[in-house]
């Protein structure tokens, strides 16, 4: 984890700076230089990489309890999925004990959800599938007791908003993730879902929906995924990424196969 080294390394602080800042400093017990922390848009540290996966990190564990609490209720399936974050990401102690507290700091009531979320943004440098990636994560936690309940609703709208996505795409991503099409194998995910996956029109030519599995795929690919600013420990969420919208695209591919020789 390149920013945590950063983080635990740096005599001045970690400057990510902002609400985000202020979340994950106070979680690991490190003062910031008020001179130096940043109210504006650039980074301060020198690898903006560092500085987005910081971002990432924090708001994903912080929004995570947010949302957890929505309903007024944290369920143990909720923390559950958490907690199989942290698994997927192979946290060392440490930075499991940070992932803890950022979720707990999002139970607060006085959690700053806008401030965080317009940061967190502004952080990611408008790289889209990054944001969706985010708010992906969020539905599935929503997800995590098998219903979305009306507030968690209400808070994933407000996310994909602030995140600048249609408030439609919470429900399609409802819709997709409810079913397990994004984990489901060739033999049981239908066209339909595969379709879903790929975002491609049932009508678009062979050619269009070959350059949209092979944009998907280029845009999803875990190195690049990295590059944009996806903590290195995420990878396995991008991996898995790429591998629903193969299954998709072989899924159709072989739909089409079969309508032709018909």
């Amino acid at each position: 984890m390149a920013w945590w080294g950063t983080l635990i390394g740096s005599t001045l602080g970690f400057m990510l700076g902002g609400p985000l800042g202020l979340l994950l400093g106070s979680v690991v017990g490190r003062q910031f230089d008020a001179g130096r922390q940043r109210t504006g848009d650039g980074p301060f540290l020198d690898n903006g990489r560092e500085v987005t996966q910081a971002a990432f990190f924090t708001a994903t564990f912080s929004v995570m309890g947010y949302l957890a609490k929505a309903d007024g209720h944290v369920s143990p399936a909720e923390v559950r999925v958490a907690e199989r974050l942290m698994d997927d990401m192979r946290l060392d102690a440490r930075q499991r004990q940070t992932a803890i507290e950022l979720f707990n700091r999002g139970k607060t009531g006085d959690f700053p959800l806008e401030a965080v979320l317009d940061q967190f943004r502004r952080e990611c440098q408008r790289r889209t599938t990054l944001l969706r990636m985010f708010l992906e994560i969020q539905v599935q936690a929503a997800l995590a007791d098998g219903r979305i309940d009306p507030a968690e609703n209400t808070v994933l709208i407000q996310v994909a908003q602030a995140l600048g996505f249609d408030p439609r795409d919470v429900q399609r991503l409802i819709d997709f993730i409810s079913s397990g099409a994004n984990v489901a194998g060739r033999e049981t995910q239908s066209v339909d879902s595969a379709y879903q996956v790929l975002g491609a029109d049932p009508t678009a030519s062979d050619g269009d929906i070959k350059k949209t599995y092979r944009r998907l795929m280029n845009q999803h690919h875990p190195d690049k995924m990295v590059a944009r600013g996806m903590p290195e420990e995420m990878i396995k969420l991008a991996t898995e990424k790429t591998q629903g919208i193969q299954k998709a695209w072989e899924v159709v591919r072989e739909h089409r196969a079969k309508q032709v020789t018909r």
